[in-house]
């Protein structure tokens, strides 16, 4: 099992001990930051539902509501809304519009080859970001990927500390072997039983899996890459199942030259890819090329979209614990409104988490 590159020379002997079996290493915490989250307790009444793989009783659902042309819709209530469950329509427990509950956010930044020309617009774009998304009870952390994958900020509330990993990040093009091509994942064309490239779905599954999975409210990812993943152990499948596993939504902002892919001789596959990723957990893709204007205009509306958030919680009626994936729906009234929303949720019982 080849280990993830760590920033510093860490003791991870216990937690190989622990976690052996499975085929993933665990993302280390940085040295330098909080290992822990910086949200402070909340009273009973308040804490936020946590996920069917916590609390086995509730489903929860953050989604966002937009109209026929596009514009996001606050100030909905319950009533306004309708949720279904395999089809079968269900009874809200709980719903209201979430703009100060804490957020948790990975920034997943890809730093293989063909990012080379966008990376310091990305850097100086989500720098900007971060400083107007986290609040004083959010967390964040931030995971470069090419080759390996690196977390290279762990949870923190510091904008400064999370600007600074963000400029930490340098572009990978060789694999650690200095016979890289640049432009085409960002390593050698992948090799039996040692996979070179830009390792996206892995990178979105150990965030998922192994930072998000515990945390509990709303969670996002969002990736700044061309889409284009190369010698990923994991599937996509198996990204999309632990994302929706942690409830955690994602976003891509879509950065890519297609171009240099057909030069190349290479289908590009990355928007397709990227679609299909962020609709099946509740976010988008936005597509920007490589506009810098364009890709602040993308970090924008995402935040605005974190801000206008809303959370609905049902008990299902059939609450059988299968360890299945559950297809949901959820309805607004009004003309042309559309929700976006996670299209399912596994039912898994609390004790095989």
């Amino acid at each position: 099992m080849r280990q993830i590159r760590k920033m510093r020379s860490l003791k991870i002997t216990l937690l190989m001990v622990l976690f052996t079996p499975l085929a993933w290493s665990q993302l280390a915490p940085s040295t330098d930051a909080p290992p822990v989250s910086t949200a402070p307790a909340q009273p009973e009444d308040e804490k936020p539902i946590a996920t069917l793989s916590v609390n086995v009783d509730l489903v929860t659902l953050f989604f966002t509501v937009k109209d026929k042309s596009g514009m996001l819709v606050p100030h909905l209530t319950k009533e306004d809304c309708s949720i279904t469950d395999e089809k079968a329509p269900q009874t809200i427990k709980n719903f209201a519009a979430e703009t100060n509950l804490p957020l948790t956010l990975g920034i997943l930044i890809d730093t293989s080859g063909s990012q080379e020309r966008v990376l310091p617009l990305e850097q100086d774009a989500g720098g900007r970001f971060l400083q107007r998304v986290i609040k004083s009870k959010d967390q964040a952390f931030v995971v470069s990927f090419d080759v390996n994958v690196d977390l290279l900020q762990d949870f923190t509330n510091s904008t400064h500390l999370l600007s600074k990993a963000l400029n930490k990040a340098e572009i990978n093009t060789a694999g650690g072997n200095g016979s890289g091509i640049p432009g085409l994942g960002g390593g050698p064309v992948p090799t039996v039983g040692d996979p070179k490239g830009t390792l996206l779905y892995d990178a979105v599954y150990q965030a998922s899996f192994e930072k998000l999975n515990t945390e509990t409210g709303r969670k996002a990812l969002i990736l700044l890459t061309d889409g284009q993943d190369q010698g990923s152990r994991r599937r996509i499948t198996e990204a999309i199942a632990a994302a929706q596993k942690a409830n955690v939504i994602v976003y891509t902002i879509l950065i890519a030259d297609r171009g240099m892919y057909f030069s190349q001789g290479m289908w590009y596959t990355g928007f397709s890819a990227m679609k299909k990723l962020t609709e099946e957990t509740g976010g988008r893709v936005i597509d920007v090329g490589n506009n810098g204007p364009k890709l602040e205009a993308a970090f924008s509306s995402i935040e605005e979209e974190l801000r206008t958030q809303y959370v609905a919680a049902y008990k299902p009626k059939d609450a059988a614990l299968d360890g299945k994936f559950h297809k949901v729906g959820v309805e607004c009234k009004g003309d042309g409104m559309k929700v976006q929303v996670r299209k399912g949720y596994y039912a898994i019982p609390t004790q095989q988490e």
